[in-house]
C-alpha cells in the first residue's frame, strides 16, 4: 500500500464542522487503499484560544528571554490540535493516535523559534502505520538531540509534512489549506487570479520566498532535495489544486518563449524598511565591508542592496529595524530610514535571457505612474522596490501586462 501525508492548517481544524470535513478527506484516502499520516497546525488564528499567536500573547517580559521555554509553550497549540483531531477520527471509525513532532522522530538543531530539521527517525510512525493506525502528528515542532522541544518557525507545519513525506517515501504530500492551490497573484488584490495546475520546485520556492503565503519555502526546498511530490489544495472543495514536482510547469513555459507567456506569477511583500547609509568621515574605503559584517554578526539579513562609493541602499524586514539602527548609530554611520516600502516580484522559469520581459515590466509601471525605487533580478525573478501605497496597483498592472488570467496556450 502506498502512503500519503495530509497536512491541515489552522483554519481547517478550528471547529467541529471543519474537522468533519478533514475526517472525510482522511477516510477517502483510506478507502482508496492508502496508508495515511496526518500533520496538523494549531487551531485557528490570533484570538482563538489555542492559536500560536494567542499563546504568544500570554508571555510576559520575564519569559520572553527564555527561547526554549517560549518554544515549549507555543508547541502546545499543535499538540492540542493533534489530540482533538485524533479523537475526532476515532469517532468516525478510524484507528488514530496523536503524537508530538519529537515522538514522530523529528530531530532539530537548537535554534529555538526557527529550528532546522537535521534528521527524521521514522520508526515510530512506521510502527503505527503497520498496525493500521492513522498517526496525527503535531506539526511545527521537533526535539533537539538533548531532548528539548524546538519549533520550526512560521509555516513550520508544511516543513514537518514534507520532511515526513521524504522520510517515509510518501506518494504525495497534500497541503490542505483554505485556498484551492497556488494562484498567479494574491486573489485579494487580483480577483481574476488563476489557480496554476502545476509548478516546478524552483518557481514555487521563489514565489514563497518572495511573499506568497500558501506554502513555506523550507518545505519546497526539502521537496526538491528528496523528490517529494507536493500538492497544494483546498480542504473545502474538490479542486485538484497545484502539483509541485520536478519539471512541472517548465515545458509549456519554455515552449512559448515570448514575454506574454513566460511569467508564472506575481507576488509581494510589504512593510519593508529601506536604509540609505553613508560612512563616517574617519572610516576607510572598506567601510561597506565593515557595515555588512556588523549587520551579519547581529543576525540581520539584508535585501535589495545598491552599493555606491559614498552610500549604500538596502532593505530589512521590520523586526530587524531596531537592531539595524543600533548598529548604525553605535558605529557612527549616517543614515536615513524609510518605513513605507514594499517589493513586488514576477517569477517564471522561462524569463532568463528573454528579450522584452524587462521592457514589459517597465511599461506596466510607467502606464500606472508607479515609481521604481530599486530593482533586482535573478534567472527566474525580477523584483521591484516601490512605495507601499503603490504595491497593489503594481501587482494588478503586472498581472494584466503578462496576461496571467489566461491559460498558457498549448501546442
Amino acid at each position: 500500500m502506498s502512503l500519503v501525508i495530509q497536512k491541515f492548517g489552522g483554519t481547517s481544524v478550528r471547529d467541529a464542522a471543519r474537522r468533519d470535513i478533514v475526517a472525510q478527506w482522511v477516510q477517502k484516502a483510506v478507502r482508496e487503499g492508502h496508508h495515511v499520516v496526518v500533520v496538523v497546525s494549531a487551531m485557528g488564528r490570533l484570538g482563538d484560544p489555542y492559536a500560536t499567536d494567542t499563546l504568544l500573547s500570554l508571555l510576559d517580559n520575564g519569559t520572553e528571554g527564555a527561547l526554549d521555554e517560549r518554544d515549549l509553550l507555543i508547541s502546545c497549540g499543535e499538540i492540542i490540535s493533534a489530540v482533538i483531531l485524533a479523537g475526532h477520527l476515532r469517532s468516525v471509525g478510524l484507528q488514530s493516535r496523536a503524537i508530538t513532532g519529537g515522538d514522530a522522530g523529528i530531530v532539530t538543531d537548537a535554534n529555538f523559534g526557527d529550528a532546522r530539521i537535521v534528521e527524521v527517525k521514522p520508526q515510530a510512525l512506521e510502527s503505527l502505520v503497520a498496525q493500521g493506525i492513522v498517526p496525527v502528528v503535531a506539526g511545527f515542532q521537533g526535539r533537539t538531540p538533548d531532548g528539548r522541544v524546538a519549533t520550526l518557525g512560521r509555516g513550520g507545519s508544511d516543513t514537518t509534512a514534507v520532511a515526513l513525506g521524504a522520510a517515509l517515501g510518501a506518494e504525495v504530500v497534500d497541503i490542505f489549506t483554505d485556498v484551492d492551490g497556488i494562484k498567479t497573484a494574491d486573489p485579494r488584490i487580483v480577483p481574476e487570479a488563476r489557480t496554476i495546475s502545476s509548478l516546478d520546485y524552483e518557481e514555487v520556492f521563489q514565489l514563497a520566498n518572495l511573499g506568497a503565503k500558501v506554502i513555506h519555502p523550507r518545505a519546497v526546498e526539502i521537496g526538491r532535495q528528496f523528490g517529494v511530490t507536493i500538492r497544494v489544495r483546498s480542504t473545502f472543495s474538490e479542486s485538484l489544486g497545484t502539483i509541485i514536482a520536478s519539471g512541472q510547469g517548465i515545458l509549456d513555459a519554455w515552449g512559448h518563449r515570448d514575454p506574454d507567456h513566460s511569467v508564472t506569477g506575481i507576488t509581494q511583500l510589504d512593510h519593508l524598511l529601506q536604509f540609505r547609509v553613508t560612512p563616517p568621515e574617519t572610516m576607510h574605503k572598506d567601510w561597506a565591508f565593515q557595515l555588512f559584517m556588523a549587520l551579519g554578526e547581529r543576525g540581520v539579513s539584508v535585501d535589495l542592496i545598491n552599493l555606491f562609493p559614498d552610500q549604500v541602499y538596502f532593505c530589512v524586514p521590520p523586526e530587524k529595524n531596531a537592531v539595524t539602527q543600533e548598529i548604525l548609530e553605535t558605529s557612527g554611520f549616517g543614515y536615513e530610514a524609510f518605513d513605507d516600502r514594499a517589493k513586488v516580484s514576477i517569477v517564471g522559469s522561462a524569463i532568463q535571457g528573454l528579450p522584452g520581459v524587462v521592457g514589459r515590466v517597465m511599461a506596466a509601471m510607467a502606464q500606472s505612474d508607479i515609481e521604481i525605487l530599486q530593482s533586482a533580478d535573478s534567472h527566474s525573478t525580477i523584483t521591484l522596490l516601490l512605495h507601499r501605497s503603490d504595491m497593489e496597483r503594481a501587482v494588478s498592472a503586472l498581472h494584466k501586462q503578462f496576461h496571467l488570467a489566461e491559460e498558457v496556450p498549448k501546442g
